[in-house]
């Protein structure tokens, strides 16, 4: 038993020998014999190269790829938060219209719709009283548009309806192509309104909005029906 045991042990440590890799699976199974491989042979240079040429080719094209798809989703994701600011804004400003507050007794309260363009681009400038959750009493908002950078951006001003005070304007969406507002009178859309010559609100507005997306010109829309002395 002894003698068994030392012959595995002397054969468990000849592993390698005369260029051939042996394995034993287990001192009672069958010894494999040559079934490893051999490395008799090296690479030539210019196997080397070609491998190399080849593995450049195929890193190219994956990285190509990623690059490409990369880009795409960067663009998707920067026309998607611009899709999304065109439509929050347009929110927005549709609930504060909805809220609009004008009374033709009191001079602080108003609507004003001025259509105006820059560089032919609609551009309309819109102010009017409304009660909102931002501030106390009655409020005095507007909305209008002014270039910077070669960009139209759109700004908005809250302040007090009653006093001077003139807050500063903060931008609502940037690179805009073209802010509309239109007012309903007698079945049809137009472009200007002022409470002081009408002594009334119109029954709709309507919202637009366009933006650049891809090279294409993208027009949101919506329409606030002001509810001040209406029934619910």
């Amino acid at each position: 038993m002894r003698d068994e045991l030392r012959r595995n042990g002397r054969r468990k440590e000849q592993l390698f020998k005369r260029g051939r890799l042996f394995f034993i699976l287990d001192p009672s199974s069958l010894i494999l014999r040559k079934a490893s491989f051999i490395l008799e042979k090296g690479f030539t240079l210019l196997e080397v190269l070609i491998a190399v040429a080849i593995l450049s080719i195929v890193l190219g094209a994956i990285y190509s790829t990623f690059f490409l798809s990369n880009r795409a989703m960067e663009g998707m994701d920067e026309s998607m938060t611009k899709l999304q600011e065109s439509r929050r804004a347009i929110d927005i400003l549709r609930r504060e219209l909805d809220a609009l507050y004008y009374k033709e007794t009191r001079e602080d309260t108003f609507l004003k719709i001025v259509d105006r363009d820059n560089y032919g681009k609609q551009a309309t400038q819109l102010d009017f009283t409304a009660f909102t959750t931002l501030m106390p009493g009655l409020s005095k908002i507007s909305y209008y548009v002014e270039e910077k950078d070669k960009k139209q951006i759109l700004y908005k001003k809250i302040g007090a309806a009653l006093g001077n005070k003139e807050n500063e304007g903060t931008d609502i969406i940037d690179d805009l192509e073209e802010f509309s507002i239109e007012a309903k009178y007698n079945d049809a859309w137009v472009k200007t309104w002022d409470t002081s010559v009408t002594k009334k609100c119109p029954e709709e507005i309507k919202i637009s909005l366009s933006v650049m997306i891809h090279g294409k010109k993208v027009t949101l829309s919506d329409i606030s029906r002001p509810m001040y002395g209406k029934a619910i």
